[in-house]
């Protein structure tokens, strides 16, 4: 087996490719369109089944150099944060309290799921955790940090790539089925956006000529500027956290600080220019996300899920069944039947199925195409990137007991 390592360079210009060939393979197929599967999961899906045809057919594994990637993960969770008003905070605190509500009740039903699901089929015990919100919810960084324990704890030689393969399964399939989610309800309640154009995240592909906001040099450094000093500020209040033992993702604590900073600072200096809500804002949002996602997809390893049986695939169709029914039955009506409970409905998927960012970009597929809705984009990513981990790692521990 030849293994070729690509530089951080490289890796992040194929990621630019493969959007690119997302983008033009979605012009060319009206349906991918239609159901607003993002450009980067179109081809990045494609270079991951490349990089399997090259490890299947040449015995040559293709790894990617992704420091890149992590960065920009930084800058579109601090970008939301910059673009979170307090007003919008404020107003969106019952949707927020509803939205974690439903999330800790399916987190109980993907459980149970994968409980009931392992007795059927007769699979190892300790292999519920894996089939469950620990994979799923918690996405590839959860499965990671819990394998050890879980392969001790119940004896499993293969706790991590079964982990690993339903992370994998459920990222794809989170990619494919939000959009269509949002598309259903859009139509079936002759749902609409907001008439007015908000830039939070998903710029309009096509330029209708306005002058509002125009991106410059000088409002994208600004922006950049202000982005990095977020970043900065996170990364000292994230070691500060760790010396008291409290840990949360780093995107989750740049999201913070990004939140705080655009609520005091332009109170503080009001003839400062900020960036919240400006197109600049929004074009380094959207290229982050993109080739984020671009690069998360690229890099998967679709080799690790061979081997492991027909069960793991019956399984994720059952566990993905039972997110797209409770998502329209449950997760819909309860945020409102309102297009905004729509979007959110499409980035429920990456709750439920598969990251957050994947959550995002379902959300921006719809919104670039009817229009925005910001409480979605400020409410989701605190429920799944905060709220829920913690909640998830309480019913791990449990499970793992």
């Amino acid at each position: 087996m030849t293994t070729i390592q690509t530089p951080a360079l490289l890796s992040f210009t194929i990621a630019i490719l493969v959007f690119f060939a997302g983008a033009s393979i979605n012009r060319v197929v009206p349906v991918l369109r239609a159901f607003n599967i993002p450009e980067a999961v179109t081809g990045g899906l494609l270079a991951a089944l490349a990089t399997l045809a090259a490890y299947r057919f040449f015995d040559t594994e293709i790894a990617f150099a992704l420091e890149a990637r992590d960065m920009l993960l930084l800058y579109f969770f601090t970008g939301i944060g910059l673009n979170a008003k307090l007003d919008d905070l404020i107003s969106g605190g019952r949707p927020l309290i509803v939205l974690l509500g439903l999330t800790l009740v399916y987190l109980v039903i993907q459980n149970l799921i994968a409980a009931a699901s392992v007795s059927v089929l007769e699979l190892p015990e300790g292999l519920a955790v894996f089939l469950g919100s620990a994979s799923l919810i918690g996405g590839h960084g959860t499965t990671i940090a819990w394998a050890p324990l879980i392969s001790e704890r119940f004896n499993l030689s293969n706790a991590l790539e079964v982990g690993i393969a339903t992370a994998t399964l459920g990222l794809v399939m989170a990619s494919l089925v939000g959009g269509p989610i949002a598309r259903y309800l859009i139509t079936r309640f002759a749902l609409k956006g907001p008439q007015a154009e908000v830039d939070v995240i998903g710029l309009p592909e096509k330029d209708e000529g306005t002058t509002r906001n125009d991106v410059s040099h000088v409002s994208l450094l600004r922006t950049v500027l202000v982005l990095n000093v977020a970043i900065l500020i996170g990364y000292a209040v994230d070691e500060a956290m760790a010396e008291v033992a409290l840990k949360l993702p780093l995107f989750v604590v740049c999201l913070l600080v990004a939140i705080v900073m655009t609520n005091v600072v332009p109170r503080l200096f009001p003839r400062m220019i900020w960036p919240t809500r400006t197109r600049a804002l929004a074009l380094v949002s959207d290229l982050s996300l993109n080739v984020f996602l671009a690069m998360s997809l690229m890099s998967m390893q679709l080799w690790t899920l061979g081997g492991l049986g027909p069960a793991l695939v019956l399984v994720l169709a059952l566990q993905t069944l039972a997110a797209v029914a409770y998502i329209i039955f449950v997760v819909f009506p309860a945020m409102g039947k309102n297009y905004e409970a729509a979007v959110i409905s499409a980035g429920f998927t990456g709750i439920s199925l598969g990251a957050t960012p994947t959550a995002i970009a379902n959300m921006t597929a719809v919104t670039k195409t009817h229009g925005a809705a910001p409480r979605a984009f400020i409410i989701l990513p605190l429920v799944s990137a905060f709220f829920i981990d913690i909640a998830n790692a309480a019913v791990i521990g449990y499970l793992a007991r």
